[in-house]
């Protein structure tokens, strides 16, 4: 391409073609109400008219059942901590993310977290990170950010750093970063 020449933007789609585009979008992997609207919007034209078509081919798939926030978060859900091991809040930080509505979040993670030992899929998380107990101050923090980052309560992380007997001045250091 050469200098100078900005990029043709491409012809906006009519509904059937949009239709086809999110059906290829949904085959590729699943995605929610949300970013398949902020894909398809980059695919019509601005203003009312893109918004129907947009909302034409959302309502279609919903009725083919091609797409459902539910189903999305509840089977995100159980692939997170399932593979991932990811605390609650962590599953729920990335549903927001990803445009899933807030009652939907809370019902999901309440029925998917519901009989599950936090403690023990923290450790799970450890192990499939192949962490060891941390020897000093510095390998505890950088164990706390990645079970903080993991979605694990601070509650969950102290019980988990108390069994691996660190000693006491490493823990109150510890809490007293967890505070700032």
């Amino acid at each position: 391409m050469p200098l100078g020449r900005a990029p043709r933007k491409k012809q906006p789609l009519d509904e059937a073609a949009l239709y086809e585009y999110a059906i290829g979008a949904l085959g590729r992997r699943m995605r929610t109400v949300a970013e398949l609207k902020r894909l398809m919007r980059n695919r019509v034209e601005e203003g009312e008219g893109g918004e129907a078509k947009i909302s034409a081919v959302i309502a279609r798939l919903k009725e083919q059942r091609y797409l459902n926030d539910t189903s999305f978060a509840t089977e995100y859900a159980r692939l997170r901590q399932e593979n991932s091991s990811f605390g609650k809040r962590r599953v729920r930080q990335d549903l927001v993310q990803k445009g899933v509505h807030a009652d939907v979040i809370a019902r999901t993670l309440d029925s998917a977290y519901e009989g599950v030992n936090e403690e023990e899929l923290a450790r799970q998380h450890l192990a499939r990170k192949r962490v060891r107990k941390p020897g000093n101050e510095k390998e505890a923090a950088r164990v706390m950010r990645m079970l903080v980052r993991a979605g694990f309560s601070s509650g969950t992380i102290f019980k988990i750093l108390k069994q691996w007997e660190l000693n006491d001045e490493a823990l109150s250091a510890l809490d007293s970063m967890e505070e700032d």
